[in-house]
Order: structure tokens, then C-alpha cells, then sequence
């Protein structure tokens, strides 16, 4: 048994406020604030009570199936869910992604190649150049042959492109220049310039890089 922390000459009937002074001591002491429950204790509580809310009635009420049902269905839910839409940020591309040479661009390659057909086909080499040009660098970025940021330039991506194919860096970067010519500086797209990056774009695609001979870092 403790000892009391106070004279053992105190009168067995102390007064409300001897008394209350007495207790305030006891309960002071460290042993008491040790044993008080901790926040883990107290979050590890309310979770053991609500598992147990859980538990099927055996009085053979419905009230206390509500709670169960709930977490089935929800349980039930998720699974469904990432058996259709697939796991977040694997079945999506991120926002970084979608940006090319400054615009919210989302087309695959493939995409944009026909697209940029289409519109030679109908006579408009200024929209088939943009569009060859973006399938171009859309193509070896899927490939991950280059990283495409919302703000890479059309230059900075041939300074990558060249790195991973050194014998073509000529031809790249003439493709970047057309491309820079006809989207910034209101040049008109031509037949010559739109196949020239039309073959560029099938020659790479035939092609696997080659960071042999690359250095660290390509500046732009």
C-alpha cells in the first residue's frame, strides 16, 4: 500500500477545504499523470469500439446492421472502382504531360500525324507542319526518348533529340527552326517543309537512340 503523502497526525475528518487541498496533492503525484491514457490510447480506443459497432446484433434487430452494411458497401465500392478506372496515376498521364511547346496539347502521336495528313490532304501545310512537328517530338516523348514539359521549347527539345540521335541533329534542328518560323514569326507552312519533318519523323521511328557519345546535360 502507498504511503500517504501527508503527516499521519491528520485528523481523520478534515475539513472540505483540508480535504480538497489533500486530494489535489494525491492526485498530483507523477504515478497518476503516468497512468492517464495517452492520444494513441484514445484514438486506439474509439477504433476498437467502432470495429466492434461492426458486429452483427444478436438480438436480431436491423439497427445495429446499418454500420456493417455501410462499410461493405464501401469496401465493395473502392474494389469496383479501381477494377474499372485502374489505379490513379498509372491509367492517367499527368498534367505535365499534356503540355507541348507551350500548349495544353493531349493527341498521341498517332493523332497528330493524321490530323497533320489531313490537313496537307486539304491544302493547309501551315496546320500540317505544327502538327508533323508535334507528332515528331510527341512520338520520341512516348518512346521516352525525351522529356516534354508544358514549357519546353522547340529547340530545346532538338537539343535532346540531337543528343539521342547525333547523325540527325542537323535535320532536327532545321525542324525546330521551320516550326518556330511558321508558329511565332507568321511564316507560311510549305509542301517541302511539311515532308521534310513527315520523313524526319519515319526515320526516327525506325530508329533507336543512341546516348553514347551524349553529355551529361544537352543545352538547349
Amino acid at each position: 500500500m502507498r504511503a500517504l503523502p501527508w503527516p499521519v497526525d491528520v485528523p481523520v475528518d478534515p475539513s472540505p477545504p483540508d480535504a480538497r487541498e489533500l486530494l489535489i496533492r494525491e492526485l498530483s503525484d507523477p504515478e497518476y499523470q503516468a497512468a492517464q491514457p495517452t492520444l494513441l490510447d484514445l484514438i486506439g480506443q474509439a477504433i476498437s469500439e467502432w470495429l466492434q459497432s461492426l458486429v452483427a446484433p444478436t438480438d436480431g434487430s436491423l439497427d445495429g446492421l446499418v454500420p456493417l452494411v455501410i462499410a461493405v458497401l464501401l469496401a465493395v465500392g473502392i474494389v469496383v472502382a479501381f477494377l474499372v478506372w485502374g489505379v490513379p496515376r498509372i491509367n492517367r498521364r499527368s498534367r505535365a504531360d499534356d503540355g507541348l511547346f507551350g500548349a495544353d496539347e493531349r493527341r498521341s502521336a498517332a493523332r497528330l500525324r493524321a490530323d497533320a495528313a489531313d490537313a496537307a490532304a486539304r491544302g493547309d501545310h501551315t496546320a500540317a507542319t505544327l502538327d508533323a512537328f508535334r507528332a515528331l517530338a510527341r512520338g520520341l516523348q512516348e518512346r521516352t526518348v525525351v522529356t516534354m514539359l508544358p514549357g519546353t521549347t522547340a529547340h530545346e527539345f532538338a537539343g535532346q533529340a540531337s543528343a539521342a540521335f547525333p547523325d540527325l541533329s542537323a535535320a532536327v534542328t532545321a525542324a525546330a527552326d521551320g516550326f518556330d518560323s511558321v508558329r511565332y514569326a507568321g511564316a507560311s507552312g510549305t509542301p517541302a517543309l511539311y515532308r521534310s519533318i513527315v520523313d524526319l519523323d519515319a526515320s526516327l521511328s525506325r530508329r533507336s537512340p543512341d546516348f553514347t557519345d551524349a553529355p551529361d546535360e544537352v543545352s538547349a
